[in-house]
């Protein structure tokens, strides 16, 4: 979504960077509509959305429908004229990758694709941690993640799979960027591996996300995110609740109408905001931010809660203990909810003044996100050039 979410806001913050180089910064998108800095173009509309996640449902054939709303975002391309493309997500029901990749190889432009998760080069799934797969490694077939996002009644993750590799390895001008060591590793081992790799970590604007003094308040224990669901943690979450001090006070932001209903007592369910300044002030109010994912490339959240001096607990999953070192969280074992618990307290009990101050210098070392998107806009401006050249 246009400058929503963490990779909505990633995208726009791009395009923040490429303008103040004095670049033009064009971002398509496929659904919601936040302020962009940048020009804008919505690709379909909800009819389009809905076709094809019915089509997605129905027949396994995520990014694969689309095609009328694709093929006038190719013309409005053409119209364009970029010097280069930024891609991001190309899944969520809104765009056809054939139709996309055929305009890029004709186009022959230098192409920087971020991977936010694993959904490139698999013939399904957007992540397999929980189920610890590697066909992807090889070939995809009978996919165990059919009943996950993208849902699928069908299962053609060999059909899927045989037709990404065919059209993102032909790609001669593509840069992939991971936002985790993690990612990229993984991407070494994939049919995309051919392509050049680098890391860039996701950045953060320290102006916003920034401690307050709040000593002596209450121990708030902070969740986020954009869905909550099993794979997020949630069920963990509400375990985890009996076990903490009862004066420990535990907000979920993110949750729905219908999850509130089911939260336990003890647990208070806030609706996802898509204003930022509220869900800086959580962060703020916060004494320790906890991420207990079962799938995750590097998640925002953790380095959001670091710039406002929150340490953070996270399952060893994916890049999201990349975020941390020993002074600013505490990294667990999947599903050990009992170890879950005491680095809970653990950090609790730490000095604040001394755990905020630690936490922000962290972030404004590593996650200011003049410094980490700078470096989006170095490689765009070096491909295009080694390309004029």
């Amino acid at each position: 979504m246009l400058n929503s979410g963490s990779t909505g806001r990633i995208t726009e913050q791009i395009g923040e960077a490429a303008i103040g180089r004095g670049h033009t910064s064009l971002v398509a998108y496929g659904r919601g509509a936040s302020k962009s800095a940048s020009r804008t173009y919505k690709v379909g509309g909800l009819r389009d959305v809905i076709f094809h996640g019915v089509e997605s449902l129905l027949f396994d054939r995520q990014g694969l429908a689309s095609r009328g709303a694709t093929a006038k975002l190719v013309a409005w391309l053409e119209i364009e004229k970029p010097d280069a493309i930024g891609l991001h997500n190309l899944h969520g029901y809104f765009l056809n990758f054939p139709i996309l990749f055929d305009y890029l190889r004709r186009s022959r432009l230098p192409v920087v694709w971020t991977l936010h998760d694993c959904w490139p080069f698999t013939g399904h799934c957007s992540n397999f941690d929980r189920f610890h797969c590697s066909k992807w490694e090889d070939e995809c077939f009978k996919c165990p993640m059919t009943y996950h996002y993208p849902r699928s009644l069908l299962d053609h993750s060999r059909r899927n799979f045989r037709r990404k590799k065919d059209l993102f390895i032909g790609l001669s001008d593509m840069t992939l960027v991971t936002p985790s060591k993690w990612l990229r590793n993984i991407v070494g081992r994939s049919f995309l591996s051919e392509h050049p790799i680098q890391v860039i970590n996701n950045g953060v604007d320290l102006d916003v996300f920034k401690p307050v003094e709040r000593d002596g308040e209450e121990i708030l224990v902070l969740g986020v995110a954009n869905v909550w669901s099993d794979r997020k943690g949630l069920e963990d979450f509400k375990r985890i609740r009996e076990s903490l001090p009862p004066s420990f006070r535990v907000v979920l932001i993110g949750v729905t109408e219908l999850q509130k209903r089911f939260l336990p007592k003890g647990i208070e369910g806030i609706s996802r905001t898509e204003s930022v300044a509220e869900l800086v002030n959580w962060y703020q109010k916060a004494t320790v931010f906890v991420n207990p994912t079962y799938s995750d490339n590097f998640p925002t959240t953790n380095i959001e809660a670091l710039a406002c001096g929150v340490p953070v607990v996270t399952y060893q999953v994916g890049g999201s203990p990349e975020a941390l070192d020993d002074l600013t969280g505490r990294v667990v074992r999947s599903g050990d909810l009992e170890r879950l618990v005491s680095a809970i307290i653990e950090l609790a009990g730490e000095d604040r003044l001394v755990a905020r101050n630690r936490c922000r210098t962290r972030a404004e070392k590593l996650f200011n996100k003049d410094d980490r998107f700078s470096e989006y806009i170095d490689l765009y401006e070096s491909l295009v050039s080694a390309q004029a050249g």
